[in-house]
């Protein structure tokens, strides 16, 4: 093991610390999921990274994402010919690419991976692997079943999550409540995966197979920060309850695609709706803080970049060093990690690949870190959406969603954060490098 290895597992417990620091209550903490939340990170990480037939796994489980990508893709290259083709490919009719299109060649996979989460749980195969998650965590994290579907369905899917406890959120405690909104935004939807996949791929052969790891890894993440920064105060109504997943089955598996195509129709213009504004927003404070700075530059003869961006990454730079990332790649992780918060992963995954296409991130221990750490829906637009989603869900506990929505989205930021360090651990470049790519 080496330095930073070391620095990435003490920073696991650094992170937990912060959360401990923030916590509404920490006499009432519960150890017991804090412990068995970190140990099954540890686990799965270590599996998937040391163990020879956890690293056949996790390449098998990467072509196995990018054949579904390509089989996507049939669909997106019919409608939108070479639009849709990614940088540096041919077509069978011989038209080359014209370059990266995020809205035809990642956006639009959205529509494919949402008809097919639509045909699992018609054919009950997705219920089976949420309930078998959510009985782990409900064992050996003593949490209720009705957060620990929650979390567990958050695995493979975002805010519909919440229709499979729909019963069950009027009843819900403040805690549980914050668990569900942690675990929304602190995990990332296979819908979604598909756009990253195609952003990072060309720089990172092997990047399905790591956003699925750090999906798996992002749940007890999210659990522990969610029970540090609210612990239980209550008594959970499916405390120890093995919680059946709740959903309204469609007539026939056709009717299941036809809707699930439906659904992701609808999330690939809510995707382009936040991407549209918040880049905007973003550029007009740059502008803002540009004129302002250039000023401040002028009369003090200063040579600072004045950006949202630059003043996140000094805020995240800390963070990033205990997640054990080399300072030499530190402030430009730390920039694209605090981007996450106000401009989405999807921009910052573009930008880590820009960084690394470009050369300024060359370090495969940085590219992992950051690929696992900005995995998960921890920003401002997302807290709108998992709020209002919910709330729409539970009117009567709207109130509370909204009061602890912040605590949440703190929660979530240093959910995927130790995930970032629980990578961190166990990255080493000679095992490494087969999981680099």
């Amino acid at each position: 093991m080496s330095l930073y290895n070391l620095v990435s597992f003490l920073g696991i417990f650094l992170i937990a610390g912060i959360a401990w620091c923030f916590s509404s209550n920490r006499k009432v903490i519960n150890w017991r999921v804090v412990g068995w939340g970190i140990f099954l990170q540890l686990l799965l990480a270590l599996f998937v990274f040391l163990v020879p037939a956890g690293a056949k796994v996790f390449l098998f489980i990467n072509k196995a994402v990018v054949a579904l990508l390509e089989s996507a893709t049939a669909g997106t290259r019919f409608v939108f010919g070479r639009l849709a083709l990614p940088p540096g490919t041919v077509s069978e009719s011989g038209e080359t690419s014209l370059g990266y299109f995020l809205a035809f060649q990642g956006l639009a996979t959205i529509i494919f991976f949402a008809a097919l989460v639509g045909a699992l749980y018609y054919l009950k195969i997705l219920p089976l692997l949420i309930r078998g998650f959510a009985y782990i965590f409900t064992k050996l994290m003593r949490i209720s079943g009705a957060e620990s579907l929650s979390a567990s369905s958050n695995i493979f899917v975002g805010i519909e999550s919440a229709l499979m406890i729909r019963p069950h959120l009027d009843k819900m405690t403040r805690s549980e409540l914050n668990t569900i909104l942690t675990a929304g935004m602190g995990t990332i939807a296979s819908t979604v995966l598909a756009v990253y996949v195609f952003i990072l791929q060309g720089e990172l052969p092997t990047i399905a197979g790591h956003l699925m790891s750090a999906s798996l890894l992002s749940a007890p993440a999210a659990v522990v920060m969610s029970k540090l920064i609210i612990p239980e105060t209550e008594k959970p109504e499916t405390l120890g309850i093995n919680v059946k997943p709740y959903y309204e089955k469609e007539d026939n598996l056709i009717m299941s695609i036809i809707n699930g195509a439906n659904s992701g129709l609808k999330l690939l213009g809510g995707i382009i709706a936040l991407l549209i504004a918040f880049l905007g927003i973003l550029a007009l404070i740059n502008l803002i803080l540009g004129w302002g700075g250039g000023f401040i530059n002028r009369l003090f003869g200063l040579d600072f970049n004045w950006s949202l961006e630059t003043f996140l990454g000094y805020i995240f730079y800390p963070f990033t060093l205990i997640l054990g990332v080399p300072p030499s790649d530190a402030f430009e992780v730390a920039k694209i990690i605090g981007e996450r918060t106000v401009a989405t992963e999807v921009v910052s995954y573009q930008h880590l690949s820009q960084l690394i296409a470009d050369g300024t991130i060359k370090n495969p221990r940085s590219i992992i870190i950051s690929s696992y750490a900005l995995c998960g829906f921890a920003h401002f637009a997302s807290l709108a959406i998992f709020v209002g989603g919910i709330g729409a869900l539970a009117p009567k506990r709207l109130k509370d969603l909204s009061r602890i929505g912040l605590r949440a989205l703190l929660a979530a930021t240093l959910a995927c954060l130790m995930t970032g360090a629980v990578a961190g651990v166990f990255f080493t470049s000679g095992r490494g490098s087969i999981l680099f790519g």
